[in-house]
């Protein structure tokens, strides 16, 4: 079936399937932009944590795997961002949500014209120094989705990081729109085509260098001053991780291999290949796309969670919902001249402001209980009239 004839749903599991999804949700047809005041200035909504909230980036390189496209002598990179609450932010600058580059490389693989929209400004302030208040803090570690980028979650990275939590975030290259020091812009490739155990290896050795974070030694493979106060300040006991789409199967796999993770979350993993080891540590599902009832994989992950475990989904939300495409796209429909109908494809009905309450409110609920035992633990035991769309699912 050619990819005019499939519907959303099939086109985004035949996708998945080889391991190839295009980012911010399905691929669509190429847009005529309308917007003639000028590209859009795009926003993220303001974090609700008590603390401000700090970024630095990190170039990492893997010497121990050999690079699966320049050959010879090269080795496996990756660019991280670390997130973390800070203090004195007045003198550092807001980080922007991706670079340039990227945001014209994912415009364009979307379909949409390349210069129709400026990235929004996050809440993080590029190298601002740590806020330590005495105990080192808890960690949590972001694996995106199939050609996607580390900043997808920003909303829910930034709400981590505002409440207290070191998050890093990672571009698996070569399935990632990724920008590294020496100007170099990676965008995703069928070849390599990488497996969530790919990912899953990334993110173990991002492990090992958050343990080098915590034991004061800098990670990042040119030694860039990193800032104040965060050279000790990631806990190595208290590791939890979340992923969307393909990087919820890797969190998967990542907990079946390596028991640093003591919690983690999936937003829509599909969960394939299917997981089919025992897990006994606290794994949270927010399903949209592939729920338990129709995807298999998913059911026989969930039959194999032996710890704490709970699966919530929000009403008439699709596999983006989780994301912050679900508020970023509404932004820019009016200037593409976008239908209802052809957003209600990228968004659902999930209303974007609600998408964001729930995003905000339950990962960190799920990591507050099982990383630092407190937090609202309410909206964990079951539904809550402050989140009318989000259903339990036994």
């Amino acid at each position: 079936m050619n990819r005019e004839g499939m519907t959303r749903r099939r086109l985004l599991g035949a996708a998945l399937a080889v391991g190839a999804a295009v980012p911010m949700g399905v691929a669509r047809p190429a847009w005529a932009a309308s917007n003639a005041a000028g590209p859009v200035q795009l926003t993220l909504p303001v974090p609700t944590g008590p603390y401000p909230v700090g970024t630095v980036p990190l170039h990492l390189v893997d010497t121990s795997r050999p690079d699966p496209v320049a050959g010879p002598g090269h080795h496996r990179e990756l660019m991280a961002a670390v997130w973390y609450p800070a203090r004195a932010v007045e003198r550092y600058p807001l980080a922007r949500w991706t670079s340039p580059a990227v945001v014209r490389a994912l415009l364009t693989s979307a379909g949409f014209p390349a210069d129709v929209a400026v990235a929004p400004l996050t809440a993080g302030h590029e190298g601002a120094p740590v806020l330590r208040t005495g105990r080192r803090l808890p960690v949590v570690v972001f694996s995106h989705g199939a050609h996607d980028h580390r900043a997808d979650t920003t909303i829910v990275v930034q709400e981590l990081a505002g409440h207290g939590y070191v998050v890093v975030t990672v571009d698996h290259t070569y399935d990632a729109f990724s920008v590294f020091p020496d100007g170099r812009l990676t965008v995703p490739r069928d070849r390599p085509a990488l497996t969530p155990r790919d990912f899953a290896t990334d993110i173990r050795f991002v492990l090992d260098r958050v343990e080098d974070l915590a034991a004061g030694r800098n990670p990042d493979a040119a030694h860039r001053p990193l800032p104040g106060g965060l050279l000790g300040a990631p806990d190595p006991q208290r590791i939890g991780m979340f992923g969307w789409s393909k990087g919820a199967s890797a969190t998967a796999f990542v907990m079946s291999e390596d028991r640093r993770v003591r919690a983690g979350l999936s937003f829509d993993g599909p969960m394939q290949p299917t997981v089919t080891t025992d897990l006994d540590r606290p794994f949270m599902l927010m399903t949209a796309e592939f729920p338990r009832a129709t995807q298999p994989s998913v059911a026989e992950f969930w039959s194999h969670l032996r710890g704490w475990r709970l699966n919530v989904q929000a009403e008439g939300a699709v596999h983006s919902s989780y994301c912050d495409v679900q508020f970023l796209i509404p932004q820019l429909a009016p200037a593409i001249g976008m239908s209802a109908a052809d957003l209600q494809g990228w968004i659902g009905t999930l209303d974007p402001a609600r998408a964001v309450r729930i995003q905000q409110a339950y990962p960190l609920a799920s990591f507050d209980l099982h990383l630092r035992d407190r937090g609202q633990r309410h909206l964990l035991d079951g539904p809550c009239p402050a989140f009318p769309e989000v259903t339990f699912i036994s």
